[in-house]
């Protein structure tokens, strides 16, 4: 069912731990695809491009920091594949996986992008499905004023083994089909750090598509956890969630 299909990936980098990074482009460059990997560096310097010479991977040296969703939009002209994959600098998968959730994307008309599991390293899982956002959940997530609250919007309640389709899912591994990430203009540029994600899953309950959670299949995401550790990183968080309630609501 994936003969002949093609895919196309970015990531975006910023000063990037180099061994980690270089997991995740193995993972990538060893996928069984006719495929181009789009490494969109915002870093101050290109001393990461002699790292990764290939005739699979384009090397686009920003020159400046313009933020994650602008960087992953650069390559909205460049881009012709079936499938594209955004792609965290910070992840690990089985190339196998990817041909199987193609297929699932294949069958699945309405899906816009397939997310599988997502564990960290020791195999702990991420809990990367969530409901759209509020004001209050955001909040919650800080201070832990309701635990039962942060249970439910993570679909605690839900049996998490089995693929559904939730409001929001985490954005490290977004495999779209690239007709639809196109349809939706990508990210939304005014956000420069967190939120992107977020706000491109509401942009596709606006087109009547839908997110597939598929959790038959697994990643690992190394998740850095900036802002809850970085002062400048949480005030980068609050800015975008700012930007995202005046859009979306509080609510």
């Amino acid at each position: 069912m994936t003969e002949n299909v093609t895919l196309t990936a970015t990531i975006v980098l910023y000063n990037e731990n180099l061994l980690l990074l270089k997991k995740t482009i193995d993972s990538f460059l060893k996928i069984n695809l006719d495929k181009k990997l789009f490494l969109i560096d915002n870093s101050p310097s290109n001393t990461l491009q002699k790292h990764f010479i290939s005739p699979e991977i384009e090397y686009v040296f920003v020159g400046k920091n313009i933020g994650f969703g602008s960087a992953h939009n650069l390559v909205l002209d460049k881009v012709n594949s079936q499938f594209h994959l955004v792609l965290n600098p910070d992840i690990e998968f089985d190339s196998l996986i990817i041909p199987i959730l193609i297929s699932k994307l294949e069958e699945e008309k309405e899906v816009a992008f397939i997310t599988p599991k997502v564990i960290y390293p020791n195999k702990e899982k991420q809990y990367v499905c969530r409901k759209h956002p509020t004001f209050f959940d955001l909040i919650n997530r800080k201070l832990k004023i309701s635990k039962n609250q942060i249970l439910k919007n993570e679909y605690r309640n839900k049996d998490l083994s089995k693929p559904f389709y939730p409001e929001f899912i985490h954005g490290c591994f977004m495999l779209f089909k690239t007709a639809d990430f196109k349809n939706l203009k990508g990210f939304d540029e005014r956000y420069f750090l967190y939120m992107e994600d977020a706000d491109i899953c509401r942009k596709i309950d606006d087109s009547g598509k839908k997110k597939l959670y598929y959790p038959n299949i697994e990643i690992i995401h190394q998740h850095q956890k900036g802002s809850s550790k970085n002062i400048k990183l949480f005030f980068y968080h609050l800015a975008s969630a700012i930007k995202y309630f005046l859009k979306w609501s509080f609510s």
